[in-house]
This record gives C-alpha cells, structure tokens and sequence, in this order.
C-alpha cells in the first residue's frame, strides 16, 4: 500500500500567512518557509508582528474564511485519493487549517496547535511533534507502508529524504536549485505524472 504524504499550503490551498499579510497590510507577515529554513524562527518572527500589529486570531480566521483551494486541487485531491491513501502534513494549526478543510472534503490533516491569551492573541504555538512531516512519515514507514511525499518549501525537504519518492510541487528557484534530485511539477496534471511515475517505481522494486 502506497500513502501520498502531501504538503497543505502551497499544493492545495494558498499560503494562508501571504494573504494576511496582504489583507493586514503587514508585509513582514509575507515570510514563509519558502523563504525561512528554521520554523521557530519563522513563527517568533510572525508571533512578534502580530503582537505589535495587534492582530488577533478572530482576524486572522476572517481573512481565511475568504480563501479557497488553489484551482484544480480539489478535482487534483479526489483523483489522488481514488488511487493512493492520502494523509496531508502540514506545519499550519488547526485553529488556521480546519474552516478550509470542508472546501477539500475534510482529507486526513496532521499539523499543529496555537495557543492564545483572553485578548484571542497568539502569543505562543505547540508543536504536534518536532519535525512532524519527516517524523510522520519514518512512523508510516515503521508499518511497511511506501510513502510518495509531495511539497514546495525547504520544510518539505527532509521528508521527502525519508520517503520512497519526493516531488517537488511549483517550488521556488532557489528550493530546485539546492535539491535538484527530486523531480518538479508545475501543474496538477504533471504532478499527477509524476504521482504515477513514482508508484510504478516503487511497485518495480
């Protein structure tokens, strides 16, 4: 049995952090793993704009509201979960992820948690698990399940080193440069190819 391990924001749904950023007027919220390798760093740094900016998560949640998945990706998820059990893993929050959920017919999300103060500010986050992509998928892989693991950032990079098949999905130059060993997709349908691709390669070994 082959498990699509598959990133959230970037494949199927629009960086939530750019568009509050936009929606704020906050361009220093537009940071994003594309651009910050160390996560803690990129959320001390989100979680001290949104202190001085006296962004809450009401507001927050109200921008994300707005959003829908990136076109093509639900028509793209449907097809992937006809032929492969799909589980999304992801470095967002629940608090973030789940009103956009329902627009993806509610797929299997592993991420994490924020934490907030009376004032409905985010003041800190918690982890589900330090590295939760690579951790996730070693633990799929202890049940002799083949991972084919797609994403688009640097946080993407170390579970696609622990999966069968990494696939690289509209990532940023500098991303293809550093790691030209996993194969790139810019649209579903090449991304679907390379799905297929990668499981007929598995399935030959």
């Amino acid at each position: 049995m082959i498990i699509a391990c598959l990133d959230l924001e970037g494949v199927l749904l629009p960086e939530i952090w750019i568009n509050v950023a936009e929606k704020t007027n906050t361009p220093e919220l537009r940071l994003t793993t594309r651009d910050i390798k160390n996560y803690d760093e990129l959320m001390q740094h989100r979680l001290k704009i949104l202190k001085e900016k006296n962004i809450n998560l009401k507001d927050i949640k109200n921008i994300i509201e707005t959003l829908c998945p990136l076109p093509g990706a639900s028509e793209f998820l449907k097809k992937l979960q006809e032929n492969f059990q799909v589980i999304i893993l992801s470095d967002t929050f629940y608090q973030f992820a789940m009103p956009l959920m329902k627009k993806l017919n509610y797929p299997v999300l592993f991420c994490h948690d924020l934490i907030t103060n009376n004032e409905d500010l985010i003041i800190n986050y918690k982890l589900r698990l330090k590295e939760l992509k690579m951790n996730s998928v070693l633990k799929l892989k202890e049940l002799n399940f083949k991972i084919i693991a797609c994403g688009d950032s640097y946080n993407d990079v170390t579970m696609f080193s622990k999966a069968d098949k990494g696939i690289l999905f509209k990532p940023p130059q500098n991303v293809t440069v550093e790691f030209p060993q996993y194969p790139v997709a810019l649209d579903y349908d090449s991304l679907w190819t390379e799905f297929i691709k990668a499981k007929e390669e598995i399935n030959k070994n």
